[in-house]
């Protein structure tokens, strides 16, 4: 199992193996060999059952689709066979645009692969190209852990992520439906969901992602609204006196990083860090992420 993960964790590259050498010759001018690149009608192919992708942007893909007309499909998708028929692990864009552009077949590269080496090669093609909305990197990375029993660490490997980043995208899915929907739709961004992630409350997150999208508030406007929730007692005291706004600034960066209540108390460079957990999950994320737990 180990063996087969540090071949799977290559990447695509490790499917394809000559498959720019063999793309541009002609699929007919040569036999096909097990492993190499064939044409296979279009209509035999079925879509991939793992796919994580779940929306296409159609203008690139008709654009695409002009291009095949053109010349050709340059890189070859690949697929596997499953009763009589082909599946495909990687390339759905350059076969639906195929379809799009009239091609009665696509150059393919067959692979013999289980149903879990497929499901994984899917997923970490697609985590690696970074085309993924942010909830669908956050079901990808859930599916791998689910699926495979992959640590945040290990999946950071995997992919080329930072482990940090690969919690935060799990957080995601810890967002009122309602939030990750606006995530999914691109009505908020990934900074605006990490910071909504500082509050404890469902309902008060799902409140402040009403008013972000109703008044179109940027992330360094949410995360000054998020901060004075957190701190309304610091929002008191700061009416009586002058803060550094440097030091609040620090605080509002460091709560966006690491998801939890931050307070720094500075006097003339000196002072102290206070970091305020609300579960012991969080508290062990920080640790995780502070690099303090291997």
């Amino acid at each position: 199992m180990n063996d087969k993960r540090k071949v799977l964790g290559r990447g695509l590259e490790s499917l394809l193996p000559g498959a720019r050498a063999t793309a541009t010759a002609p699929p007919a001018a040569r036999p096909a060999e097990p492993g190499g690149v064939r044409e296979i009608p279009i209509e035999e192919i079925e879509r991939n059952p793992y796919q994580t992708r779940t929306r296409l942007d159609e203008v690139a893909l008709h654009e695409l689709a002009a291009s095949i007309r053109s010349n050709g499909v340059v890189q070859p998708v690949v697929v596997r066979q499953v009763a009589g028929r082909f599946q495909l692990i990687a390339g759905e864009r350059r076969w639906r645009a195929s379809k799009l552009a009239g091609k009665p077949t696509v150059p393919a590269i067959v692979k013999e692969v289980s149903n879990e080496q497929a499901m994984e090669m899917t997923i970490i093609e697609n985590l690696q190209r970074e085309d993924l909305n942010p909830i669908e990197q956050a079901r990808a990375y859930e599916r791998l852990a689910r699926e495979f029993n992959l640590t945040q660490e290990h999946m950071a490997q995997r992919t080329g992520k930072d482990r940090s980043s690969v919690a935060n995208f799990l957080r995601l899915l810890k967002l009122p439906v309602e939030v990750q929907l606006d995530v999914e739709n691109s009505a908020l961004s990934f900074g605006h969901a990490k910071v909504l992630m500082m509050l404890d409350s469902p309902e008060a997150q799902l409140d402040l992602a009403k008013r972000a999208v109703e008044d179109a508030l940027s992330v360094r406007q949410l995360e000054q609204i998020v901060h004075e929730l957190m701190h309304p007692a610091e929002k008191a005291q700061r009416q009586k006196r002058a803060v550094d706004p440097n030091v609040a600034e620090a605080e509002r960066e460091l709560e966006r990083v690491l998801g939890v209540r931050v307070e720094i108390r500075d006097s003339g460079g000196k002072g102290k860090i206070i970091l305020r957990y609300g579960s012991l999950e969080d508290y062990d994320r920080v640790v995780e992420m502070l690099g303090a737990r291997k």
